[in-house]
């Protein structure tokens, strides 16, 4: 006797786990999609439940559930710049950037659509929460200087600079597709913000304590040695500048 094949179990999940199943399925799909073209019907598929399950967990629809998967994603970026304070700088910043880079190539269209905005999902909160992982991150990065509270209107603006160039080239390597290599794009990173610190250092006293403190940590077969041997040919053009 041949039997109807039976339907899969429906799974009883607490409140709090079946919360979090809907904001991963959310975030799976915002990853690789602008937030406009993904229904409540496509979250609810691919979390395996119905539209009103969904509807019950997040009854402010789509803009609720973008948010909060918003606020999740944002977590994770927050925790990229978390390094131990040990060790050289740029080792700090290039194991950070392996994270953070790291996400934004799993998450490369929701990522695009995220920092450009434009969204029709988009409100003053997730603004919010985009420039509010820009200043965790900024205050991340004072924290492996040395300073936070104390840190002055340049070094300060130094660093956020430095985010925002982060950015700006994450968004242009997804857009070269994704190109250079990941690698390669974490060390010109590093190189970058070196290369900020140093010319901020000529002119802020500050910053030039901080920068080195900064590199009397470093080796010279690390990378602010490395960028040294490589800039020093191009600068000795300009000798008869000094």
């Amino acid at each position: 006797m041949t039997t109807a094949a039976s339907s899969p179990a429906y799974r009883r999940l607490s409140v709090e786990q079946r919360r979090l199943q809907l904001i991963d399925a959310a975030l799976s799909l915002f990853a690789h999609r602008a937030p406009e073209d993904v229904s409540l019907d496509d979250v609810a598929e691919a979390a395996g439940v119905s539209r009103p399950l969904v509807y019950r967990y997040f009854p402010g629809g789509k803009v609720q559930l973008y948010e909060v998967a918003l606020g999740s994603a944002a977590d994770e970026l927050k925790l990229c710049f978390a390094e131990p304070q040990t060790g050289p700088l740029t080792r700090r910043l290039a194991s950070a950037l392996d994270r953070y880079l790291g996400f934004v190539d799993t998450h490369d269209t929701g990522f695009s659509a995220l920092l450009q905005g434009g969204s029709v999902v988009e409100t003053s909160r997730t603004s919010a929460t985009v420039d509010g992982v820009r200043r965790e991150a900024a205050e991340q990065i004072l924290l492996h200087l040395g300073v936070t509270d104390t840190a002055g209107p340049r070094l300060r603006m130094t660093v956020r600079t430095w985010i925002s160039a982060v950015e700006a080239a994450s968004l242009i390597w997804l857009d070269e597709g994704k190109q250079p290599p990941l690698p390669e794009l974490r060390d010109w990173m590093v190189d970058h913000f070196v290369a900020l610190l140093a010319v901020t250092a000529a002119t802020d006293p500050q910053t030039a304590d901080v920068t080195r403190a900064a590199l009397a940590l470093e080796s010279s077969d690390g990378a602010a040695g490395v960028l040294a041997r490589r800039v020093a040919p191009v600068l000795s053009g300009a000798v008869h500048l000094l």
